[in-house]
């Protein structure tokens, strides 16, 4: 059962709506993926414990940003409180202009002064909900949690890369294609869409299943 709609901007919640239409298009194969950070998180809220998801990539710059993102959009949704989604890597670049152009397309609200070669920018799904600080940073920096925390990666480089991710009680695999590789062709804008929507559909296929 979703939350009340008032919650989350029209626009989201109308895609959402959307997303949550598609679950059978999911395949098996990453369903199975899936219900692991399921299960994880299910655990956690049983146990009256907090939940603390970090989304991982070489460069926290599109696919980790998109997950920790509509990681906490879909909790939102579905009324799941005690869930707090952070984001990182293993190097420093920039959260992608291009990923960001798309989540304003998703109906988010991203705004930022910040001029530096990383800025911070200030995204927001509902008025209701404290606006999620996104930023390109390593998974050990702050406000990242380095204890009791689930390491979500999201791409195969960072899952060669950190055989141990440290402080991590759960390290768990749910991989995507990076969108970068369409950047500056007549594709760009689709490939992205599509990336975010695949994210959103299994961040709330995720957390469809969880009782508090």
């Amino acid at each position: 059962m979703a939350t009340n709609a008032a919650d989350i901007f029209p626009s989201i919640d109308a895609y959402l709506k959307l997303c949550a239409t598609k679950f059978e298009t999911i395949p098996q194969s990453r369903k199975l993926a899936l219900d692991e950070l399921s299960n994880y998180i299910q655990q956690k809220l049983t146990k009256k414990q907090p939940v603390q998801l970090t989304f991982i990539c070489t460069h926290n710059s599109r696919r980790s940003h998109f997950g920790q993102i509509w990681a906490q959009t879909a909790a939102a949704y579905y009324g799941v409180s005690a869930i707090t989604c952070y984001s990182g890597g293993t190097e420093v670049t920039a959260f992608n202009s291009n990923a960001v152009n798309t989540l304003r397309l998703n109906g988010f609200v991203i705004t930022t002064t910040d001029n530096s070669s990383n800025p911070h920018y200030q995204v927001q799904y509902s008025n209701q909900h404290a606006a999620i600080d996104a930023f390109s940073k390593k998974y050990t920096d702050a406000p990242n949690p380095n204890k009791d925390y689930a390491a979500v990666l999201t791409c195969s480089h960072a899952d060669e890369t950190c055989p141990i991710v440290f402080g991590a009680e759960a390290r768990l695999k749910i991989m995507y294609e990076d969108p970068k590789i369409s950047d500056g062709t007549p594709q760009q804008e689709a490939v992205y869409k599509e990336r975010s929507q695949q994210i959103a559909t299994e961040m709330l296929y995720v957390f469809s299943s969880i009782k508090q």
